[in-house]
């Protein structure tokens, strides 16, 4: 319970990643017992302020090809926690949005390619469209001026479907972004249910609530005395696809009753 057997002390970079260094810096100087961070700009900013503090993470791509830990079975640091990305994850969203799209043979991919973990999952992506056979137009950001132009940048021969992935940057602005696409008129996968609660066509990913809850488990291990190096890190277990139905009616399509059955959540 905080303020009886737990102090919490929270930073926030505000969309300016350029911060995170200075505020990782802040929490060692407090001597916090455990750094939680979430996504992998945060956890870089950590691992450069600290060796010795357990570091949990709450999502980014490939912790082991970023060099936050050694392996998923042994970290072997100060770092563990959870990983954002199952191997199945991009197919899956990109499955999803066929179905919804039969004649889709192009997507547009808006990511932010400041951020190393979601340069990683760009490329799971590429991976997964080349299977499916569909082409992949890249829709690079690194700041919010960067977001109008991208979308902008969406043209071409029809069906088109824009994807966007995972990243603090893309997340805060998802009204902007579900404005931009509607205005587009873009079939839409993203990466988590808010973006279809702020009027987006669909959205599968890890749910990050219970993401943050696993973190909590780990925090309560590493605070009774266990060590971040043997704990393994662990990939998303429980996922959530949310549809927006208005959304659907708007661009004139009609979601087929293979996807109606599977959404976890359908805002009419």
């Amino acid at each position: 319970m905080e303020g009886k057997n737990i102090a919490l002390e929270q930073r926030f970079d505000e969309d300016r990643e350029e911060r995170l260094p200075a505020l990782a810096a802040d929490l060692v100087r407090l001597r916090v017992d455990v750094i939680v961070a979430a996504a992998t700009p945060a956890v870089k900013a950590a691992q450069q302020a600290t060796t010795t503090i357990p570091i949990i993470i709450v999502h980014t791509a490939d912790p082991v090809g970023l060099g936050f830990v050694a392996s998923f079975a042994l970290p072997g640091g100060n770092i563990t926690g959870l990983s954002s990305l199952s191997p199945e994850l991009s197919g899956k969203r990109l499955e999803l949005l066929k179905e919804a799209v039969p004649k889709l043979a192009r997507i547009a991919v808006l990511w932010n390619a400041a951020n190393p973990g979601t340069r990683i999952a760009f490329q799971e992506l590429q991976d997964a469209a080349r299977v499916l056979k569909l082409r992949v137009q890249s829709l690079e950001v690194r700041q919010i001026e960067d977001l109008a132009p991208a979308v902008k940048a969406v043209t071409g021969q029809r069906p088109v479907g824009l994807v966007t992935l995972l990243d603090p940057l893309v997340v805060s602005q998802r009204a902007r972004i579900v404005e931009l696409a509607a205005g587009k008129r873009l079939p839409a996968m993203y990466p988590t249910k808010d973006f279809v609660e702020a009027g987006g066509l669909m959205a599968y990913g890890p749910d990050l609530v219970d993401s943050y809850r696993r973190a909590a488990i780990f925090m309560d291990k590493i605070l009774k005395g266990a060590k971040p190096a043997n704990l393994p890190v662990e990939h998303p277990t429980k996922f959530n696809f949310a549809i927006n139905l208005k959304t659907a009616k708007a661009l004139g399509i009609r979601f087929p009753p293979s996807i109606m059955v599977r959404a976890d959540q359908m805002i009419e």
